[in-house]
């Protein structure tokens, strides 16, 4: 069976959001392991060493606005 361009359109848009999906998902993970990671410097009292990893994921944060956002190019 054919597919016609809605149909194609359609297709590819989930396609889309599914890509999108997997990598807000791994981005989570990431995010949470470095919150896992922070806890354990603190627990340590290497506050340093935790502030340093928490300023690390702010940095990324800003960087990384594409998996919020998706930019486009035009």
């Amino acid at each position: 069976m054919a597919l016609t361009p809605a149909s194609e359109a359609l297709e590819s848009e989930s396609a889309r959001l599914l890509r999108e999906l997997e990598a807000a998902e791994v981005y989570e993970q990431k995010l949470r392991q470095v919150i896992v990671t922070v806890k354990n410097e603190l627990a340590a009292g290497h506050h340093e060493r935790a502030l340093s990893m928490l300023n690390e994921a702010l940095n990324e944060i800003d960087s990384q606005t594409d998996v919020v956002v998706p930019h486009r190019d035009r």
